[in-house]
């Protein structure tokens, strides 16, 4: 069995070097664009380079997200940027977006894709769905459990597991909470952290609702690596070098001795806690322990003393890269030395011809010894053979010249691994989409409908309603199908058998949200439609789409109007039009940081910010939505510019779904008395 990846984050170089010599087996670093962590330093192509080749040296891999979603416009530095890091020689590329996935396999076929946490993948068809893709690695997302993971595990594809780190209160790819707010949006890479900030649940005072612990699933990696989990990931592109040094260090220890010293665990405590550590996830015991907020006590335990303990820890070159070689000299022949790492073997000459000596011959301990000299480089000399002729001079530097030169040039072969075929492509503008009609479809929580209903072009309920409701629904003329729920932790079963009981009855389409729904509902034959929560935001996403076999797609929620009418494709694509959008999708409910459970809560909390206002969450009893306080409405007048050809009525808590008129609704919406926002659709995000 392969030892778990240790895989650490590298936010600028300084953190590359401190994670090497720490120990670490690859670094994740961000290019300066399209990177889920805008706010790091990142890698620029030349400071790219430079890290990979040092990471290469050293045998450590290294891989590069681009995990953000791209809109066309961007399409051009988009290729740039995949192209640049294919000629950096990195060692995988980490990808959010299907479209980005799609063009990077235009560019560098070559290049393995890993699919980013930010594609939400949490169940095992998700995992398989992107195995048959071609995917060398999945990241999970962190809310998964050790039983999810395991199942997860069984299908031959990679699979990387956050054991360290921050934990995001929303599953990663589906927060739309920063975006909304303040357009800075997390699967933009430009995230504000709204969570982090007071919310209150139900008119408590104080309270930090949204804010966890962070997560430390160390003590674990024997399981994990017993599972067949290839890396051991730790969250962190954004933090120190210090604490990159010691989160890896702890997991090597954990790997590789079954423990952590006392010492390193309370440097990893020191360096960056939130009120301690969280495994709630991975052991299936979520509730209010795992909330908690980064106190005084956390930030000054990280003191300067600490800071320069840990930054000494990894001040010295690692030398993990053990030569073999030879070195001869005779008297009217130049010197040669010949090393070898096992893999590449160099030879490096003198220039001038040793001479025979006049006084003092070289000595041959002292020779060995100054070949052996290889400080502040990866390279430690354990065995070298000497053929020194007696009575030859050669004078020290000239060794010195002979080691350095063959150091060179094992840098060179061993920076570049892969030398990867890039193709150059051209970014054309697509063609514009003509929809031949617009229609209307409305998302019902429940499944006793208002006779207007039946007007529109479809209807998508709730995969677990009863399914003599769905029956009668189909029997009175409803054009019903179902939404598979967005979070699916743990019910793939479940999921299954009421798809299959859905489709007995006549059920025939599936609104799908994750790649996971949709390899599902795929293969029962359903007809696929895409849910926002696919993210879907450019060109190349819908051509992915029409290619997998999905219909149409909503698209995502953070496209202005003129993002929308530029998109090619033949795909149907549509947008939701009236909603209390979900903002969040969570596991761990907020309602939980005050102690409630369901029987308490029976659904009606609410989540109340610093300003007053106030975020239903409405749980399906498995996974928690933080609605927006108040409903998206675009108006008729402004679907009619866009060049889509569905739009959708989300209903969520509306207490008028069962009796209203749709007509009433998409002319001029009388009954929205409240304040409503147009979303995303206009200012969009950065």
């Amino acid at each position: 069995m392969e030892k778990i990846e240790i895989l650490a984050p590298a936010g600028g170089f300084d953190s590359v070097i401190a994670a090497v010599r720490s120990g670490a087996d690859a670094v994740y670093v961000g290019a300066k664009r399209f990177s889920a962590r805008a706010s790091a330093k990142n890698f620029d192509d030349d400071e790219l380079k430079k890290a990979v080749a040092y990471c290469h040296i050293h045998g450590v891999k290294v891989y590069v997200t681009v995990n953000t979603i791209v809109f066309d416009a961007e399409f051009e530095k988009l290729a740039e940027t995949i192209k640049a890091i294919a000629e950096a020689d990195a060692d995988a590329l980490i990808v959010q977006n299907h479209g980005v996935a799609r063009l990077a396999r235009q560019i560098a076929p070559e290049l393995p894709l890993h699919a980013s946490t930010q594609m939400s993948v949490h169940t095992a068809s998700g995992v398989r769905a992107l195995y048959e893709m071609g995917f060398k690695r999945v990241v999970l997302a962190r809310e998964m459990s050790r039983e999810e993971i395991k199942k997860a595990a069984e299908i031959p594809v990679e699979l990387e597991v956050f054991v360290h780190g921050a934990l995001c209160m929303s599953v990663s790819g589906q927060c739309y909470f920063s975006a909304m707010l303040g357009s800075r949006s997390g699967n933009r890479g430009a995230c504000a952290q709204t969570c982090r900030l007071p919310f209150s649940i139900n008119n408590q005072k104080g309270g930090h609702a949204l804010s966890l612990k962070d997560n430390s699933l160390i003590p674990y990696l024997g399981e994990l690596q017993d599972m067949g989990v290839a890396s051991a990931k730790i969250e962190g592109r954004m933090k120190r070098p210090e604490y990159v040094s010691a989160a890896v260090r702890a997991c090597v220890e954990q790997r590789d001795f079954g423990f952590i010293t006392d010492k390193t665990a309370e440097q990893l405590r020191g360096v960056f806690a939130r009120t301690g550590f969280t495994d709630g996830y991975y052991t299936g015991k979520t509730g209010r322990g795992m909330f908690g907020t980064r106190t005084r006590d956390d930030v000054t335990a990280a003191d300067d003393k600490l800071l320069s303990q840990l930054s000494q820890s990894y001040k010295v070159e690692l030398q993990n890269v053990p030569l073999t070689g030879s070195f001869s000299v005779k008297a009217g022949e130049r010197a040669k030395l010949s090393l070898s790492d096992g893999v590449h073997t160099v030879e490096a000459f003198s220039e001038q011809a040793a001479e025979q000596a006049q006084r003092v011959p070289l000595d041959p301990e002292k020779a060995k010894a100054q070949l052996c000299k290889t400080g502040g480089t990866a390279y430690k000399i354990t065995g070298l053979k000497l053929d020194i002729a007696p009575d030859v001079s050669l004078p020290l530097s000239t060794l010195n010249s002979l080691r350095r030169a063959a150091l060179e040039q094992l840098d060179g072969l061993r920076a570049v691994v892969h030398s990867y075929k890039i193709n150059d492509i051209i970014i054309e503008t697509p063609a514009p989409y003509h929809p031949i009609k617009q229609t209307v479809r409305a998302r019902a929580p429940k499944t006793k409908l208002g006779a207007g209903f039946k007007d529109l072009e479809l209807v998508f309920v709730p995969l677990f309603s009863d399914i003599r409701e769905l029956e009668r629904l189909q029997n009175e003329g409803y054009p019903i199908g179902i939404e598979i729920p967005r979070g699916m932790f743990g019910r793939e079963k479940q999921i299954q058998k009421q798809l299959e009981r859905a489709k007995s009855v006549g059920v025939s389409h599936a609104l799908c949200h994750n790649i996971g729904a949709l390899y599902q509902a795929k293969s029962l034959g359903f007809t696929l439609h895409g849910g926002f929560g696919l993210n879907l935001c450019n060109t190349c996403d819908l051509l992915w789409a029409e290619e997998y076999g999905i219909q149409d797609t909503e698209l995502s929620l953070e496209m202005r109007f003129g993002q929308i009418n530029a998109l090619g494709g033949n795909i149907g694509r549509g947008i939701i039009s009236y909603g209390y959008l979900p903002l969040m999708l969570c596991r761990n409910c907020p309602a939980k940081s005050v102690g409630l459970d369901c029987k308490s809560c029976k659904n009606q909390s609410k989540m109340t910010d610093r300003k007053g206002k106030r975020f239903l969450l409405k749980c399906d009893g498995n996974c928690t939505e933080a609605l927006n306080c108040v409903p998206l409405y675009i108006a008729p007048e402004e679907i009619s510019k866009l060049s889509t050809s569905f739009h959708i009525l989300r209903f969520t808590v509306e207490n008028y779904v069962e009796n209203v008129e749709i007509t009433g609704i998409t002319n001029d919406f009388s009954m929205l008395k409240e304040k409503f926002t147009r979303g995303l659709y206009r200012r969009g995000v950065d």
